[in-house]
């Protein structure tokens, strides 16, 4: 084979027509080996290239003739001192850190360990066996074939609901998607798939992991797998498990598909990446890719002993973003997925963890300068999941202007308040409106608040009235893994009950929780299956449930819970009073001079300080001004809407409201009552008594 030195750019295997360039970042390597495997499966080498040209620490070569669809992997030399840091192995096959296809799974066996199991220095002993009949192939994909002309939607941030998805639960029980393709990416590109997501009225979905990853043996050894993904080992290709074919390589442009399906949809499609860590675990962890190539540059080691890794993740690991090298990795992974793959923004997993340069969060760290200043990716959504484990790392509302971010206050005030805890109507009130305390003060608007009651982590919207305990069992842990501050209410019954006025309870504390949901200024974000009805059966940690614990039950699906939450999602579309582009007044919700929005007792008198403070107090009215929205519309027209008398009452018994005087509205039509949502509308004047039953919500619209 004719061997030609190459380039060290791009990194990664990149096919020009003729052959093949190589490259591979290694700092500390003091070798490196190509090794390409025959056919499209099996282990059999067909040759080793000794790969001798580095430039700026990449190790590169180019080898003409070889095609897409090509195997390989990479064996790198260099010294077995975990004391120090290194832990080089060329035993041990790696997988590219820049694949763009991966042909199958980790085989966990004994083979893929760099050390000696059982060994009495247990990872300090080196282990010689090869690993390549363990480790998936990397594959040469063909990038230079036309690409698909994925529709650019480029949504601004306005409110539009955010719907998180699990490629292959949302789909794997669908009756109507074909079987070959249920759980597959084409599945969700399916038009039974599209067409619910239209008429349910989404417009971005949020993708949960599918960078391919790793489950690991522990689960493996329960019978159970790691069915969220967030084990990231390959951050530039799509999961292969989600594949209709199987086929080499075509994972790639079956993903592709699909973007472009929702795309021509009016769906824009966000992903959940997981770059703070990988599924190479601890110091006992696994050797099949980024450990390694080079140990020291790609993970944070303690100082004063590197055997041993900086962990704020959970997971065993962190990756080092504080290295120039593991930096570009993250960068080059986000303009290729938004580039080559079509993507529209991305949610990160854990955003704390690479925000922190030495131990503390930064939020002017290297990881925001970089995204900041690129031309690509500061135009996307971007989204933090603003904490981490380790200590100091919940930073919600203290990311920087460009970021929108996971409001886990939102989740637990809401929560706290339909339950009836101990809390002040005016956290409710921040919460309600878009957390002006949280994002206000460095210049964001109202849609850095990503509000969620119910995500992937924890209880679903069902569970979360059914359930005051989680029950975990099915994972194998004892119930000792899981949140357990759920602040969740079961309504008298724990678990599935057939008492009628406990499920009727339940199902209005449901409606409850979506209608203000929806209600709420900032982006509102629903877990697919919420609304319609599904459950986990109490399960709140179902990280390791690949089966119908997880997965959406169509055939049992709440219909009347459905086609109440299409009503929520059509009026939040319909008026933009609730989802303004700026803070009410720009200055605090609540006080004198305030006319955009009032808040106002169910006597109909304003509220007081008192009023706000008292943690008794459950029931309060909200007047949301469409006159005063003080916002122009994106060909510079005011932007003017219908106004709103929002009544909350998380009282047991029956609260009657009067409506406010004729200075905010002389006739009022009820558009929605949580009670009885088949409720037709009614008309009310100017002080009217307005009857809201307890554990309800209704809402009036002026008609005047």
């Amino acid at each position: 084979m004719k061997i030609r030195p190459g380039s060290p750019y791009p990194l990664g295997a990149t096919w020009d027509g003729e052959g093949v360039n190589f490259a591979l970042f290694s700092e500390n390597a003091t070798g490196v080996e190509l090794c390409l495997f025959e056919g499209s499966k099996g282990n059999d080498e067909l040759a080793r290239v000794r790969v001798t040209e580095q430039t700026d620490l990449v190790w590169h070569v180019y080898l003409p003739g070889i095609r897409p669809g090509q195997r390989y992997g990479y064996r790198v030399h260099g010294p077995y001192e975990p004391e120090r840091g290194h832990r080089f192995n060329p035993a041990k096959l790696l997988i590219d850190p820049y694949a763009k296809a991966i042909d199958g799974h980790v085989r966990w066996n004994e083979l893929i360990f760099g050390y000696t199991l059982g060994h009495p220095d247990a990872d300090l002993s080196k282990d010689e066996r090869d690993s390549s009949p363990a480790v998936p192939k990397s594959v040469v994909i063909d990038e230079t074939a036309p690409m698909v002309d994925f529709r650019k939607l480029r949504y601004p941030w306005d409110g539009r609901p955010i719907y998180e998805i699990h490629v292959k639960g949302f789909t794997i029980r669908h009756p109507e998607v074909p079987e070959r393709h249920r759980g597959k990416y084409s599945g969700l590109a399916s038009p039974p798939i599209i067409e619910y997501l239209r008429g349910l009225g989404v417009t971005s979905v949020e993708l949960m992991p599918i960078h391919q990853f790793v489950s690991d043996g522990m689960l493996q050894g329960k019978g159970l797998s790691n069915y969220w993904g967030y084990h990231s080992i390959g951050f530039f290709a799509p999961d292969v498990r989600y594949s209709s074919t199987g086929q080499l390589g075509e994972q790639v442009e079956e993903f592709r598909q699909m973007v472009n399906a929702l795309h021509q949809a009016g769906i824009e499609v966000i992903l959940d990446v997981v770059y703070n860590h990988t599924g190479e675990g601890n110091h006992l962890g696994p050797t099949i890719s980024y450990r390694g190539i080079d140990n020291a540059s790609y993970y944070r080691l303690l100082p004063d002993n590197p055997r041993y890794y900086m962990d704020y993740t959970g997971t065993g690991n962190t990756i080092n973003v504080r290295t120039p090298r593991t930096l570009q990795l993250i960068m080059d992974s986000l303009r290729y997925w938004i580039m080559q793959m079509g993507i529209d923004g991305f949610r990160f997993d854990l955003a704390s963890s690479l925000a922190r340069e030495l131990h503390e969060v930064d939020r002017l760290g290297s990881f925001f300068d970089t995204i900041s200043q690129d031309p690509t990716i500061s135009r996307v959504k971007l989204i933090a999941e603003p904490w981490d484990v380790g200590e100091g790392g919940y930073q919600v509302g203290n990311f920087p202007p460009l970021w929108s971010e996971w409001n886990g206050k939102y989740r637990d005030t809401v929560r706290d308040y339909w339950r009836g805890a101990e809390r002040t109507l005016g956290e409710f009130a921040y919460r309600f409106t878009g957390s002006s305390d949280l994002y206000q003060g460095d210049g964001r608007r109202p849609f850095a608040s990503i509000n969620f009651v119910t995500v992937h982590d924890g209880f679903t919207l069902h569970d979360l009235v059914s359930y005051n305990e989680k029950h975990n069992e099915a994972n194998g842990e004892n119930n000792q893994d899981g949140e357990q501050d759920n602040r969740s209410w079961n309504m008298g019954a724990e678990g599935p009950t057939d008492d009628p006025e406990i499920n009727a309870r339940r199902a209005r504390q449901k409606r409850n929780f979506l209608a203000t949901l929806m209600l709420s200024q900032g982006v509102p974000m629903l877990l697919a299956g919420d609304e319609l009805g599904r459950t986990q059966r109490g399960n709140n940690n179902a990280y390791n449930q690949d089966n119908e614990i997880s997965w959406v039950d169509w055939e049992n699906a709440d219909k009347d819970l459905l086609e109440f939450t299409r009503r929520l999602i059509d009026m939040r579309r319909r008026h933009p009073v609730f989802r303004r582009r700026r803070w009410f007044q720009g200055r605090p919700i609540h006080g004198s001079g305030v006319t955009d929005i009032g808040w106002f007792r169910p006597d109909g008198s304003p509220m007081d300080d008192e009023d706000w403070r008292a943690g008794h107090a459950r029931s309060l009215g909200v007047f949301l001004n469409g006159d005063r929205m003080d916002s122009n519309d994106p060909r510079g027209d005011p932007v003017v809407d219908d106004s709103f008398y929002v009544l909350f009452n998380a009282h047991h018994e029956r609260v009657d409201f009067k409506t406010p005087g004729e200075d905010l509205g002389k006739r009022w039509l009820k558009v929605l009552d949580t009670f009885d949502p088949d409720a037709g509308e009614e008309s009310y004047g100017a002080h009217a008594q307005v009857p809201v039953q307890g554990l309800s919500l209704v809402v009036l619209r002026r008609a005047d």
